[in-house]
């Protein structure tokens, strides 16, 4: 892998890890379709991964800094009553909707990614991950999706945090399933999208802890860790603009604003599978 498969690895991780449109998706397509011939097995491709979803966590604590903020002060009682009653909820909210997450990967990821994880697969899956953004669309234009997040209740976390567990699959976006579960839970584009991103940040630490017992078996050289740090300062900057981004966009485009992302996901997964089947 040279500096500039790298840094467009990195651009795509830091905006498809947020836009509804799954970066395991793309990850395992984009590469067959361009000929890169990367093996993200190698050890040499860990440490990269590892600091790539270092860099997309911590824009994402530095976005939301405030809630993560009140939900510390919160858990720790410091506060008045109101506010450490209000932060201890949505502390309670985000583990209740990263436990089946959890528990799910736990069991089946490796078995999971493993089986699915061919570019065809992929790009399939990205046809799928759009009729579902259609399918959430559509229902909720049917009823009402009103609710603001403070109105979320453990039965909606629960529920988004099951929804969470398709993007298991690579195609399938977690952003995307989880703000889907957030609208047919009631809950605004806005509300989902704020939840949803909460939640990841747990989700994507959790799985940077997991691999660095594994990393740190490794015989990393020095070049690989710094293209590794430089790629995660450019995925981290990539994941905070798309997080600004996204949140003014689903805020003012309330009506339909999963519709874009899941036109591009049945176009471009269905172009993917031209070319894979054509080349």
């Amino acid at each position: 892998m040279d500096t500039i498969q790298a840094l467009i690895i990195a651009i795509l991780q830091g905006a498809t890890e947020l836009f509804p449109v799954s970066s395991l998706g793309h990850a395992v397509v984009l590469p067959a379709l361009l000929h890169w011939g990367i093996n993200q097995r190698s050890p040499e491709f860990l440490p990269f991964l590892v600091m790539l979803h270092l860099g997309t966590a911590t824009a994402l604590l530095a976005y939301f800094w405030r809630d993560w903020w009140a939900i510390t002060t919160g858990v720790l009682g410091i506060g008045d009553a109101h506010e450490v009653s209000e932060s201890r909820r949505v502390f309670v909210l985000v583990v209740i909707a990263t436990i089946p997450a959890v528990v799910m990967g736990f069991f089946l990821e490796k078995y999971v990614r493993g089986l699915f994880g061919s570019p065809v697969i992929a790009a399939s899956f990205l046809i799928v991950n759009g009729l579902l953004l259609m399918f959430g669309e559509r229902l909720r234009g049917r009823g009402t999706a009103d609710r603001h997040l403070s109105s979320l209740s453990r039965m909606d976390a629960f529920t988004i945090g099951c929804w969470q567990c398709t993007a298991l699959i690579p195609g399938i976006s977690r952003s995307g399933a989880t703000i889907v579960g957030g609208l047919l839970r009631g809950i605004n584009h806005e509300g989902s999208a704020h939840f949803s991103f909460l939640i990841a940040t747990p989700i994507i630490l959790g799985a940077t802890v997991l691999e660095i017992p594994k990393l740190m078996h490794e015989q990393v050289p020095h070049g690989v860790l710094l293209l590794s740090g430089i790629a995660a300062v450019v995925a981290g900057i990539t994941a905070l603009l798309s997080t600004a981004f996204l949140m003014r966009y689903f805020r003012q485009h309330d009506s339909w604003a999963l519709n874009p992302f899941a036109y591009y996901c049945v176009v471009a997964g269905a172009i993917s599978l031209g070319v894979l089947f054509l080349v």
